[in-house]
């Protein structure tokens, strides 16, 4: 039974976290993910999707390697900073991003996601 527990209290927590992330990215942001999204507009939901696959991977790694909950929890909170942190440099790297991913330049939507996703990458192997 503790293992069923372990499953569900790390996959629930997890999720809320992933969730979490998704809604602290999108309010960082300078524009409305959701609404460009529901338009049809790639850009932002390739940023957006790279984001959320990098801070997933990370979370993962920590469920891996983290033998303690509040380690696991530690670690996934960095893992959001550190993502967080990476869209803050790159959009102060090329401050025309938020109007290119708004304006739906799927290049710089792209580009966004595949860093995000490099940056989820390398965080996650440095849990390991």
């Amino acid at each position: 039974m503790d293992a069923i527990y372990s499953y569900l209290l790390h996959l629930f927590s997890a999720l809320l976290m992933v969730g979490g992330f998704v809604s602290i990215y999108m309010w960082v942001t300078p524009f409305q993910e959701l609404a460009l999204i529901r338009q049809g507009i790639v850009a932002p939901a390739l940023s957006l999707g790279g984001a959320a696959i990098g801070f997933s991977l990370t979370v993962a790694s920590s469920i891996l390697h983290n033998d303690s909950y509040p380690m696991f929890l530690f670690w996934s909170a960095s893992g959001l900073t550190v993502q967080v942190a990476a869209y803050a440099l790159l959009a102060r790297l090329f401050p025309r991003l938020p109007d290119q991913l708004a304006g739906n330049n799927v290049a710089a939507g792209a580009s966004a996601g595949v860093l995000s996703l490099v940056v989820g990458i390398v965080n996650a192997a440095c849990m390991s």
